[in-house]
């Protein structure tokens, strides 16, 4: 199993909260090649992937990333995407995902929506997401203010929407760089193809494990995702990177699995949104 190590002192780098942050592309260049030093999996995922994209915006308003990630939970990214296709189309009488609003959500009834391909259930929480925006319940124009756990309690307060789906807006949609999605099927299969683990580690080893990589967990967990899907070299042919070494029977391998899926928190989620 990989070794627990403490993350040194990163005193020198700067820290981004967020995408807002000056120079953010520089400040996660930087975040990436410290990581890699600090870890040598981690390293050679760097270098066999290249460089962390998570500054790859989608342009699309709070409300909108929001409704992109609760049609995604549970599916495949293929059959997710025409879904969410239809349902811009649908409430933006046309238009792009950009135009998304809480206000054209519900203006459509119920029926048209689940016409789209929703789901009841998330049709309820995208209507319910509307309403606490509109209401002011789940306010979304200060979440950059938030911290992290007070964000996740405020979306968390919509039915449908759990702590994976909050993760996911704060990397994605904020680019808070510090957050470690231990829930997450797709971290937790990249994490034990990288470090070369016969099994993928549980939430609560993900947890102790991640600790090397603070503050720039958002940066490890992007790679372990890519790490599913990527061909990479042979961590356990190096020492430190785990103790004791696994057997070589079970270096990391090409996956043969699409790239991870979208799903509910609390149903293990395989793919980033």
């Amino acid at each position: 199993m990989p070794r627990r190590r403490s993350a040194p002192a990163a005193a020198d780098l700067p820290v981004a909260p967020d995408f807002a942050s000056p120079g953010f592309g520089a400040i996660l260049v930087a975040a990436t090649e410290e990581l890699g030093r600090r870890d040598p999996v981690l390293g050679r995922l760097v270098a066999a992937i290249g460089p962390c994209q998570l500054d790859r915006r989608r342009g699309l308003s709070h409300f909108g990333a929001l409704c992109r990630s609760i049609v995604f939970q549970q599916l495949a990214g293929r059959a997710a995407t025409a879904i969410f296709g239809r349902f811009v189309a649908a409430v933006t009488g046309g238009g792009e995902a950009v135009d998304l609003t809480a206000e054209g959500v519900l203006a459509l009834p119920e029926e048209a929506l689940r016409a789209a391909g929703l789901s009841a259930a998330k049709t309820r929480s995208i209507r319910a997401l509307a309403e606490g925006t509109l209401s002011g319940a789940v306010p979304l124009h200060d979440v950059e203010r938030l911290t992290d756990e007070e964000l996740i309690a405020r979306l968390s307060t919509v039915p449908g929407i759990g702590r994976w789906t909050a993760e996911m807006f704060l990397i994605f949609q904020l680019g808070r760089l510090d957050v470690w999605p231990v829930g997450d099927l797709g971290v937790r299969k990249g994490y034990a193809t990288a470090w070369g683990l016969a099994e993928m580690p549980t939430p609560k080893e993900l947890t102790a494990y991640g600790e090397t990589f603070r503050p720039y967990r958002s940066v490890a967990a992007w790679y372990c995702w890519r790490a599913v899907d990527s061909v990479v070299p042979d961590s356990s042919a190096d020492p430190a990177a785990a103790a004791p070494p696994p057997p070589a029977a079970t270096p990391p391998r090409p996956a043969a699995a699409p790239p991870p899926r979208a799903g509910a928190a609390k149903k293990r989620p395989a793919k980033r949104p």
